[in-house]
Parts: C-alpha cells; structure tokens; sequence
C-alpha cells in the first residue's frame, strides 16, 4: 500500500511509505549504507543521537548503532539527503541507473532496494518490496535445496542402516540361540540360589529383629543419659552464672565502697585541714570568759555580721562554695545556657559553656560535671571534653533533671555537693538529698567576673 499526495498521484518517492517492516536484508545493507556514509560526515552534520559514534570504526558502527542509523534515516530527511549523496559518489553506476527508472538488471536486488531505499526515487516502495520478496523466495528456494540435501543423505544413512541391520539380525540371532541355552542352564542355578536366599532372607529376618530390640533399649539407655546430661549442664550454668554475679557483686560492691568511703575520707581530711588552717588561733590567746556571748565597746553585734551577709545572687557565694574541701560542682548545662545565651545553637551552647566550667576548674580545682539532655540530640555527639571538666548526656528515655539527681545520690553523705540549675525541681530535690542549689544566673555572673 502506498501512501499519496491529495492530488491522487504520488509527486516523487519522499511521499511514498512502506506498509511493511523493511525486510532483514534490506535494512541490513541499509544499515553499511549509512556506516559507509558516516564517516565522510562532519559532527555538525549528523542528527544529535548519532555524534556520539563519530569516532567508532564502520564495522562497530554498524554493530552498535545500527537501530540508531536506521531511525534517524526514516526520521530525518536532511541526514538521508546527505547519506543519499554519500552513496551516489561511491555507487554512481547504480545510483544513476535508479534515478532514472531502470535499475541495473544484474545487480543484486538488495542492493537495488538498499539503494532506493536511501534514495527514495518514484516508485522505490515497489523495489524494496521486490527485493524483500526475492529474498523470500531465495530463501525458500536455498531451504528446498538443504532438504533435498539433507533427504538424500538421509536415504543414503537409511540404505546403510538397513544393510547393518540385516548383518546385526544375523548376529543377534546366533547369539541368540547361544543366549538361550546359557539362559536354560543360568535357571536351573537360578533355581537353587532362590532356594539359599529365602533361607538367608529367614535368617536375617531374625538377625533384624534381633537387632531392633537391642538398638532400642540402647536409644533409651542414650535418650537417659542425654536428658541427665542437659540437667546437668543447665545446673551447672546456673551455679556458674550465680558465683560469678557473686563475684562481680562483691568486686562492685567492694570497689564502690571503697570508692565512697575514700572519698569521703579524703573530704573529711581536706575540711580538717581546711578548718585547722581556718580556726588556728595562738595556744594562750583563747580564754574561757571570751567564750561568753556578750557585747564587748567597739567590736561588730551579730546584727552586724548579719548585714554583712552574701546575697544569694552574688557569685562569691559560689567561689566560697568551690573552696570547701572536696567540692563537686554539678552544672545542668542547657538550663544555664538558655539563661544565659539561647540565641545560638546548641552545638555552640555546649562548646562557650564547657570552655567557661575549664577555666573555672583550672582557677578553683573542684570536680565539675556537666550535664546535657540527651533528647535534644538528633544523632551521637562527637565531642572532645575540656579538661577539668566530665561532660554527660542523658540515657535515652532519662532526663538531665534525674541524671543530675543519681550523680547527687552516688556521692557520699558529708562531700560538698554544688549543683547549678534554676529548675526550682531540681533544686529543691537536690536540696534534700544534701547538695546545694544555686541559680544559672549567678554560675553566668561568675564567668563574666573571670
């Protein structure tokens, strides 16, 4: 079928179509048309999906961008025009003979119909069908010759097969005879060997049952003894597992305690001291009449000692604090910096506070711990600790408030507990487990004195 202009007559071959695919033989010397072409193109002249094979050699051309050539042919008409061309100067004999209407008689018809394919003369559809209906019957006509081929050899195998036949029915047949006289006396023998193997067969009956009997009560000997085995096993892992959670109970219990009470040792030494240096007045200058409380001309009344007391926003009260023997300041880190500085981001919250506790530790020597949240986190914090200064986060599922509460109850009775936070819950908490609460706001005034 081919398609025409509205005039009712076809203007020249662009406006022909095929009404078929473009037969196997054809499209492949199409297909060398075009890689033949190719390479006597510049870059700028070939379709966009076809320059990325500018540089690959005709034959891997046609191998790998076969379906590509084909398309950009049919699809468009510059690049045919110019592939048209190409094959004119290498195949002007042929080319000729197809623009003017009568193609070469001896030329292969694929190549004809390859040609006008390209060239798309009047009438070029009719060529292309031609061919790829001479390719059919070539095709047939090679298949005929193959069978006629293969049928010939198959009657010559046939012949021969019969003749091996007849010579083998000979064969077969004396052997035959001879297999029959050999069968009569393998019988008589056969015979008198079923006869021996029903008595072996009664006798491994026996044998069997025999051996049944025994396999059994061995498997219920051996189920008995795994049974007492695994009894014992599983009490012996119990006994194990119970000593050793004794011994690692007694190795932690030992080493807390002594913990505990070293440190409070040590604390109670270091307030000795403290107080001796403190309180250490000349042998002969106390008297017993001193002790009395009274009111001596020109020395301070309590009222006086009273009006000179701290304020509890006054950083002195911590330094006083950090002096004690054995202190331990405890910070809740995101409460004193959302007090002090919470338009910066957490990273940068963490990192000012921990740089401010260091230097505290360095100029007071007391312990500091600080204390973060853990819910606040969206991953693990990479952080490296100032020194002086143990930082902590807060299990999963855990605040800082009850973080800072356990660290309060895991120092002994009597050590100097200091704890930063202006959560009134923590403080009244900590409080009364025996730490001392102070304000965020008065820890921030302590750090911008310096």
């Amino acid at each position: 079928m081919v398609e025409t202009t509205t005039g009712g007559e076809p203007d020249d071959g662009a406006a022909e179509v095929l009404d078929r695919p473009l037969p196997d033989g054809v499209r492949r010397r199409v297909v060398q048309i075009v890689s033949d072409g190719f390479g006597g193109l510049t870059v700028a002249e070939l379709p966009v999906q076809l320059r990325q094979y500018a540089r690959f050699a005709p034959n891997r051309r046609a191998k790998f961008a076969g379906n590509a050539m084909a398309a950009a042919l049919e699809t468009d008409p510059l690049f045919r025009q110019r592939i048209a061309e190409k094959l004119r100067e290498a195949q002007s004999e042929l080319t000729g003979a197809l623009d003017s209407g009568s193609p070469p008689p001896a030329a292969d018809p694929l190549d004809v119909a390859a040609a006008a394919y390209v060239l798309r003369p009047p009438g070029w559809v009719k060529l292309v069908t031609a061919a790829g209906e001479e390719a059919l019957r070539a095709d047939a006509e090679r298949a005929d010759e193959e069978t006629r081929a293969e049928l010939d050899r198959l009657r010559e195998q046939l012949a021969e097969a019969r003749g091996q036949t007849r010579t083998e029915t000979e064969r077969l047949r004396t052997e035959l005879e001879s297999a029959k006289k050999e069968a009569e006396s393998l019988h008589r023998k056969l015979r008198g060997a079923l006869s021996d193997v029903k008595r072996g067969e009664a006798a491994v009956r026996k044998l069997r049952g025999e051996m049944e009997a025994v396999r059994g009560e061995g498997q219920a000997h051996v189920s008995a003894a795994e049974s007492e085995s695994r009894r014992l096993k599983a009490r012996l892992s119990e006994v194990e597992a119970t000593l050793e959670a004794t011994r690692r109970a007694a190795r932690e219990g030992r080493s807390v305690e002594d913990m505990r009470v070293r440190l409070l040792l040590d604390t109670v030494l270091d307030a000795t001291q403290g107080l001796r240096r403190e309180l250490a007045l000349p042998p002969v200058s106390v008297r017993p009449a001193e002790t009395v409380d009274a009111v001596e001309p020109g020395r301070m009344t309590p009222k006086d000692i009273a009006a000179r007391a701290l304020s509890e926003n006054d950083p002195a009260i911590l330094d006083q604090l950090l002096a004690l023997p054995q202190a331990h300041l405890v910070v809740d880190g995101y409460n004193v910096t959302k007090t002090g500085y919470p338009q910066m981001p957490l990273e940068k919250q963490r990192l000012r506070l921990l740089g401010q506790l260091s230097q505290l530790a360095a100029q007071t020597g007391a312990e500091v711990t600080c204390v973060f949240d853990g819910a606040e986190l969206a991953a693990p914090v990479l952080l490296a600790p100032p020194r002086g200064v143990r930082v902590l986060f807060s299990r999963p599922g855990v605040t800082a408030d009850e973080l800072i509460r356990q660290l309060v109850r895991a120092e002994p009775p009597g050590r100097p507990v200091i704890v930063v936070s202006t959560d009134r819950e923590v403080a009244d908490g900590v409080a009364k487990a025996g730490a001392r609460p102070v304000a965020s706001a008065v820890l921030l005034k302590r750090f911008s004195r310096g």
